[in-house]
């Protein structure tokens, strides 16, 4: 059993059944010229957190330590059948899911911008799970693997922080899973945003989860290993 410091209060995970969840790492959320710039966004506050979640997939803390890794896109089918006609209308003046983007048609899968950044790409063993909502959860099939394989602790980094990060912390909260946030391996374009979504996701003693830095659960996971 790995304990850690960790706000509200320690947190303990068995690696065995704790699966890493790297959420939404894309290259049209990140990289200039993609999506997320075109509506007028900094990518460069998402681009900062790539060497710290590149450093949770490498000691992995999970590849190294055999813990289950799994990354979300959040991608739609190429004729948006499952797509609601609600999410495709939101969003800027002129931007919708599906048009034709810098990068391809914006979150669509298979297209060049719907595809995860390659210093964070998965390599052989890893799940990758297309997501057509906000959540992790929703149309997936995720929760029956996720019994499947026994995990019962998950540790959560990505973007954004105040949307798909955290409403698929809530909904596996809702399920029953341990959950911890990596406050340095998750970011905004806001970063009010972000501050804010870390303070409701420990207030009321953890009533979404945990939060901690990325040193923290290093330092943990180190000494358990020595």
């Amino acid at each position: 059993m790995i304990r850690l410091p960790a706000r509200p209060a320690t947190f303990s995970f068995e690696p065995t059944r704790t699966a890493l969840v790297v959420i939404d790492m894309q290259r049209d959320f990140l990289e200039p010229g993609g999506f997320g710039a075109a509506l007028g966004n900094d990518v460069t506050l998402l681009q900062a957190i790539v060497p710290a979640v590149a450093s949770l997939l490498a000691l992995a803390l999970a590849r190294e330590q055999g813990m289950l890794v799994l990354h979300t896109r959040e991608s739609h089918l190429a004729d948006l059948s499952d797509c609601p006609s609600a999410k495709r209308e939101g969003g800027a003046v002129g931007l919708h899911i599906g048009d034709p983007g810098p990068m391809g048609r914006i979150l669509v899968r298979g297209e060049p911008g719907n595809q995860i950044i390659p210093a964070l790409a998965p390599i052989a063993g890893e799940w990758v799970i297309d997501k057509p909502g906000k959540g992790m959860f929703y149309a997936t099939g995720l929760e029956d693997r996720l019994v499947a394989q026994g995990i019962e602790s998950l540790i959560f980094a990505g973007v954004t922080t105040e949307v798909c990060v955290q409403t698929s912390m809530r909904e596996a909260n809702d399920r029953g899973y341990r959950c911890l946030l990596i406050e340095d391996a998750t970011e905004s374009y806001f970063p009010a945003f972000k501050q804010a979504t870390l303070e409701m996701v420990v207030a009321q003693g953890g009533i979404v989860g945990h939060t901690a830095n990325l040193s923290a659960l290093s330092a943990a996971m180190t000494e358990d290993r020595a």
